[in-house]
């Protein structure tokens, strides 16, 4: 039966400090990206949006429309309905007659009336709605040739960097392997605590290479003989002496 090599506390914090040289490659290569990928999202967010807003006036514009050319067809019927009655004044036979045929033109002439300011008004709400349309295709325009400018920026930053990323992903999934699974488990979790990313640092003009904070002399001595995994009390994050951390090189 195989036996699992027991890993001294010197290897353990070797395989942390590559992961950790590793990842400090692979965080360089998403600073140099800077915000590209969330501009370059947040701008796809807001063309979808305004093309959204686009469609709706479109849609509100052509119902604008179909209203008008009800009004229309309306005003098409009174009228005739009028020319209609107009006939009949000359074959009425009393006034009774007269007045009721009179009474149909002059409601037929408000109904044209009526639709005349229907369109009127419809025709005004178009005007309007037509300078909003025109106002959301302009923006549409400037934000797309935005976002071509930015996604041309981030294209070329990813295809300068595409080779490098690639091979610190594979020198990073290859360390991973090494380290043993619980340290990796808190090394993930303490990097995942700092903006900087930085789990693993090195002992700086006696202190803390992450926070600074002044480690003394009697802990200095203990993290430089290796026996034990040693965090900083003030971070947490894990503290290696400089000779180890300068020996291990990620190319």
């Amino acid at each position: 039966m195989a036996q699992v090599k027991d890993f001294s506390v010197e290897e353990k914090l070797s395989s942390l400090i590559t992961v950790q040289k590793i990842e400090s490659k692979l965080d360089e290569i998403q600073i140099l990206r800077g915000e590209l990928p969330m501009e370059v999202s947040d701008l796809e967010d807001e063309i979808q949006g305004l093309n959204a807003r686009k469609t709706r006036i479109e849609e509100e514009i052509n119902g604008i429309q179909e209203f008008i050319n009800s009004k229309k067809d309306a005003m098409k019927e009174a009228e005739a309905l009028i020319k209609k009655y107009e006939k009949q004044t000359d074959n009425v036979k009393n006034s009774r007659e007269f007045e009721a045929v009179n009474k149909e033109i002059e409601m037929q002439t408000l109904e044209v009336k009526l639709a005349e300011k229907h369109i009127k008004d419809a025709n005004e709400e178009i005007a309007e709605k037509s300078k909003q349309l025109e106002s959301a295709k302009k923006a549409i325009g400037a934000k797309e040739g935005n976002l071509n400018h930015k996604k041309g920026e981030l294209e070329k930053i990813i295809a300068e960097t595409d080779k490098e990323e690639k091979h610190y992903n594979k020198l990073d999934k290859d360390a991973r392997e090494a380290v043993d699974s619980r340290l990796l488990t808190s090394f993930d979790r303490i990097r995942g605590n700092y903006r900087n990313g930085l789990a693993v640092v090195p002992i700086v003009r006696d202190a803390c290479g992450g926070c600074y904070n002044s480690i003394p002399p009697q802990r200095q001595s203990e993290i430089k003989q290796r026996k034990k995994i040693i965090v900083c009390e003030n971070c947490g994050r894990i503290l290696v002496d400089n000779d180890l951390h300068d020996t291990i090189e990620v190319k």
